[in-house]
């Protein structure tokens, strides 16, 4: 390894904020593959069954997670000690560039502006007692990774994709990022794996299938879920409320549900 991922790994650790909680990222290849709302219904899954949840939009470039939650005017507070306070909603704390910057401006911070930004996301806010604390990644392998892992110890990652191929090529770019800064990849998620027909409730594939199976046996991750398009998704975070809670009963909530049953099982074992 070399250049800004060598001095990622081999940076000092001491500047870390202590994370007694688990720290999931959230990480996608590429952008249009609906990481941010893997994000919220996976943090708003875990809310549901009870656990102190931080919701933190990483994705600085595209911060989709206000509109998602139904807070695109939200704007962040400081207590009197100085300390940020994170906006709660549907059980969920959560912190958003979009929160700062008004909507439909372009973000072009980068280098020490961009660190000091993570720095204060993770080190001055008041996130209180956590159990879950979910970090939707911009998309690729940018800077943003890069600076995250430096201020905060990950549990583990999942990898968010499509099943086409372009999309799962990209999937792998990200892995490799993960694996280069030492975080344990926790699974895959298939995201837009097939259309049930309203009609006949008969499965319609998007795109060619098994990819994403495929990819989880290459990587030697499991493939944790696999979600249906279902347009009822984009509507409900239109209307700024989960899936997850709008539609309970859904096979999208179900899957969801299941997803974080399975890491609550999982993520004892990753961090001992």
């Amino acid at each position: 390894m070399s250049g800004p991922v060598e001095e990622a790994v081999t940076a000092p650790e001491a500047g870390r904020a202590p994370a007694p909680w688990h720290v999931i990222a959230v990480a996608s290849g590429k952008g249009g593959v609906g990481k941010s709302t893997v994000a919220v219904n996976l943090a708003a899954a875990f809310a549901r069954t009870g656990a102190r949840c931080g919701l933190l939009d990483a994705d600085f470039y595209g911060p989709s997670v206000p509109l998602m939650t139904g807070l695109r005017d939200g704007r962040l507070r400081t207590g009197a000690d100085g300390r940020i306070r994170p906006i709660e909603i549907h059980g969920l704390k959560i912190v958003s560039i979009g929160f700062m910057v008004p909507e439909g401006e372009a973000l072009m911070w980068r280098g020490a502006i961009l660190h000091k930004v993570i720095h204060d996301f993770i080190h001055d806010v008041d996130w209180g007692e956590c159990d879950y604390l979910i970090v939707d990644l911009p998309p690729g392998t940018g800077d943003v990774p890069l600076s995250l892992h430096q201020a905060i110890p990950f549990r583990g990652a999942l990898l968010v994709t499509t099943p086409q191929a372009v999309a799962l090529a990209d999937a792998t770019r990200a892995a490799a990022l993960c694996r280069e800064l030492g975080i344990p990849l926790l699974g895959l998620i298939e995201n837009m794996s097939g259309l049930v027909c309203p009609h006949c409730q008969g499965h319609v594939d998007l795109f060619t299938p098994g990819g994403a199976q495929d990819l989880s046996g290459q990587l030697g991750i499991p493939l944790l879920g696999r979600i249906p398009f279902d347009p009822q998704i984009g509507l409900c975070g239109d209307l700024g409320v989960p899936p997850v809670l709008a539609r309970p009963d859904s096979p999208t909530a179900s899957t969801f549900r299941e997803i974080a049953l399975r890491l609550t099982r999982q993520l004892p074992a990753v961090a001992a």
